[in-house]
């Protein structure tokens, strides 16, 4: 049986994930995880804290995701950036009922200097650096416009698969992927 921190941050998990930050109460994590809000505060400060703890597990995906990606392919940038593109594509279906956890959220976060928005501003900037090192590895001409177009190019595909707009997406995200990394 798991500990009731364990059902709190699972049941709030969850809900992120389904509903974003903004809509789920203290009250809905409570009878998620069957418990009180007294049971949650007894772990956690705040809702805010709950967020932060989601935010940097779904980081920390991300993070290992592209950690292994470059482990597999060390030796081969242009295959690192590849694989970042499949694992993007893989994803897109999962996202797509509510979309990117952090383009939501940011969305969400009106306080400019909110730690969970700096949080996540500060993970999408470290992952353009790494995405801007395997350019740099790759030899790819001019690399920091590359990487704003990969940037753009796995934003917008998530955006789309979202809201439906483009039929086959994940099939043009990689010929897309393949025809910048072939340059």
């Amino acid at each position: 049986m798991s500990s009731l921190k364990e059902r709190i941050t699972a049941a709030a998990y969850k809900l992120f994930d389904e509903n974003g930050i903004q809509h789920v109460t203290m009250d809905a994590i409570a009878v998620e995880a069957k418990t009180t809000k007294m049971g949650i505060y007894r772990h956690f400060d705040s809702r805010d804290a709950l967020i932060q703890d989601w935010l940097t597990v779904t980081i920390n995906r991300y993070r290992h995701a592209l950690d292994e990606i470059e482990r597999v392919h060390h030796d081969n940038p242009r295959a690192q950036l590849m694989a970042l593109a499949e694992f993007i594509s893989r994803g897109l279906k999962t996202i797509s009922h509510r979309g990117c956890p952090f383009v939501n959220t940011i969305a969400e976060i009106e306080d400019r200097e909110s730690p969970l928005r700096q949080q996540i501003e500060t993970h999408k900037t470290a992952q353009a650096g790494r995405v801007l090192q395997m350019c740099r590895k790759a030899h790819i001409p001019n690399p920091q416009l590359t990487t704003a177009e990969i940037t753009f190019l796995f934003e917008g595909a998530q955006v789309s698969a979202q809201n439906g707009s483009i039929q086959h997406i994940e099939r043009h995200l990689m010929t897309i992927m393949r025809s910048i990394v072939e340059r």
